[in-house]
């Protein structure tokens, strides 16, 4: 048998090493700051290449936004249900799935959330009044068919969050924010045309809503799994005629996250 040769440690290891410590860092404190490079350099004890390295390593996977230049540093994020619905964009434009199949998909696993809410005990306390005030907000907006595909999309994100699985919560919020980002490309692309649909279309989705609330409301969970479905089957066909074949958008899913982290700073 031969000796392993002694040498150096590859500076790629060496950047993984400190980006998996760093990576630990961000998903277990809501509140860790990524320190200066001087400091990461002297805390880890490597070289800036190998500290420079493991950033990028951590920019890629979205957990770091470095800034270069006189006033550059590295921005912390946490990974959210956006984040992680455009990395699963990704995986899905890659395998060339299309709307259709996502659509599908979709229809298996939204409606049972809304059954989820209506079992909670504390629904009327803790669901009900922001359902409640999402569908006021869309109703607000009827006519106008980009700002009300927005809202009325925010509605089934928030029956979503409201599933107390956390892991359920996870992977279907990222399924529902990958659907809504190209439902809203849909309405952008509709409205420049003149061809958005009528706005008793956009009432009804307003009147479907209310009738899932009150079954969530009422603690009817089967009702309200079956309302769920019927409108999410209904409000699909309106992109699915024109759009059913088209691959899924991982960009688009991407460009919503920046619209709604730019709309939460406003607030």
């Amino acid at each position: 048998m031969t000796t392993p040769r002694r040498g150096r440690v590859p500076q790629r290891r060496i950047a993984e090493t400190v980006a998996a410590e760093l990576r630990d860092h961000i998903l277990s404190d809501d509140n860790y700051r990524l320190p200066t490079q001087d400091q990461l350099v002297k805390d880890f004890g490597v070289s800036y290449p190998s500290i420079r390295e493991a950033l990028r390593i951590l920019e890629t996977e979205g957990l770091v936004t470095v800034r270069r230049g006189n006033v550059g540093g590295a921005e912390v994020h946490r990974p959210d249900e956006f984040s992680a619905a455009y990395h699963l964009g990704l995986s899905l434009q890659g395998a060339r799935v299309t709307l259709r199949d996502l659509a599908a998909g979709l229809q298996m696993l939204e409606p049972m959330c809304a059954a989820e809410c209506a079992r909670r005990e504390d629904r009327l306390e803790v669901v009900v009044p922001v359902l409640e005030s999402s569908i006021e907000s869309s109703a607000e907006v009827v006519g106008d068919g980009v700002a009300f595909t927005q809202t009325a999309r925010e509605f089934h994100d928030l029956v979503v969050s409201f599933t107390p699985n956390v892991t359920i919560r996870y992977a279907v919020s990222s399924y529902v924010a990958l659907w809504s980002a190209q439902e809203e490309a849909w309405a952008e692309a509709l409205t420049r045309r003149g061809e958005y649909p009528a706005e008793e279309d956009a009432n009804e989705a307003v009147r479907a809503h209310q009738r899932i609330l009150g079954e969530i409301a009422a603690g009817r969970a089967d009702e309200a799994e079956r309302l769920a479905r019927i409108h999410l089957a209904a409000t699909q066909t309106l992109v699915l005629e024109r759009f059913g074949d088209s691959v899924v958008n991982a960009s688009a899913a991407l460009e919503r996250n920046a619209i709604r982290a730019g709309r939460r700073s406003r607030m």
